[in-house]
């Protein structure tokens, strides 16, 4: 093999750019590395069945501006991707031909090509929240006179306090609460960020009250499974699907919503800006690295509000006569102002 089609070979790029670059130079979290790795074990059969060769043949060349294009309307059209994770395929995409390019500069009029094909623009959407009765009902039906109710119970009240992302409340461990000092809790998000949030008294005490029924090491999960290991974002989804079927009964409201976790840090932000919190403290409680991000619960609450106010009767105009008779004087009165 030539040295040139050493160079090209795609295979050897990627293994250069996720275990040089990714995980040693730029040190990215396993769950970034994760969703890099899924997008290229969807890309690659793809081009491989385009240019009708096995993968192990693919070289950089392959992945031009035509076949990524192609590879975009097929998430969309035939896997049913949303346009939010077209994006994130092509975010991906341009990181890796980034650094092909800096490893192979031959290719840069190529790589152009590919770089310049933009995001996508995403309809402007209102997100699922719930209002005060509905997160209250979530939290009265579970039966506290059991292990796994008290688990349920007081997992969910923090995730409201919190706002934060399942994938972060999964993660903390007791070394990460302070009950004492600060009344706050330490979580982990994306990209090794980290951020501390105060607890409200609520939280505090039934927190208490639960760490004196689970392992009390220090690197033990806040919220266990039935083994003792930290539950799973599944464990966690399928326990709430549970407590919104119970709650239902006494909500009928959340019939026929789908509420996911995520559901419940909306909730949280849109709490916290009817309360008045201004839009950087949110942004700062949710770790979100962009304000614009967190700017979409404002459109939100404006959006709610508009739907609120067309429910209003109209107002009824009784003096329909005098409205036909306005004096000149009336008028006058008007253009001085």
């Amino acid at each position: 093999m030539n040295a040139s089609a050493v160079t090209t070979d795609l295979g050897r790029l990627l293994q250069r750019y996720f275990c040089s670059y990714l995980i040693n130079q730029r040190r990215l979290s396993n769950h970034t590395i994760a969703s890099y790795r899924d997008m290229f074990r969807l890309l690659l059969p793809f081009i491989a069945t385009q240019k009708n060769k096995p993968v192990s043949k693919l070289r950089l060349a392959d992945m031009n501006a035509e076949i990524i294009l192609l590879f975009l309307q097929y998430l969309e059209e035939k896997r049913g991707n949303k346009v939010t994770t077209r994006n994130a395929r092509l975010a991906a995409i341009h990181s890796f031909l980034g650094y092909a390019a800096v490893e192979e500069p031959q290719t840069l009029p190529d790589i152009q090509r590919v770089m310049a094909i933009p995001e996508k623009r995403t309809d402007h959407f209102l997100f699922e929240c719930l209002e005060k009765n509905e997160i209250d009902a979530l939290l009265k039906v579970q039966d506290l006179t059991t292990w796994f109710g008290q688990r349920d119970h007081i997992l969910f009240l923090t995730l409201y306090n919190t706002g934060a992302r399942v994938s972060e409340i999964t993660r903390v461990q007791l070394k990460d609460i302070d009950l004492l000092r600060q009344k706050a809790i330490h979580l982990h998000g994306k990209g090794r960020k980290e951020r501390i949030i105060p607890l409200w008294a609520q939280t505090i005490a039934e927190l208490k009250n639960w760490i004196n029924k689970i392992d009390s090491t220090s690197d033990a999960p806040l919220f266990p499974n039935r083994y003792g290991a930290a539950m799973t974002r599944f464990g966690v989804g399928q326990r709430l699907n549970c407590t919104v079927k119970n709650a239902s009964n006494i909500c009928p409201s959340l019939k026929g919503k789908h509420i996911t976790p995520h559901t419940i840090r909306h909730t949280t932000a849109m709490s916290l800006l009817q309360s008045g919190v201004d839009l950087t403290v949110i942004a700062l409680w949710l770790g979100h690295e962009k304000i614009e991000t967190t700017h979409q619960y404002m459109e939100a609450n404006f959006e709610m509000k508009k739907k609120a106010l067309a429910l209003l009767p109209a107002i009824d105009d009784q003096d329909n006569n005098s409205s036909k008779t306005i004096s000149k004087d009336i008028m006058a009165f008007l253009e001085r102002l």
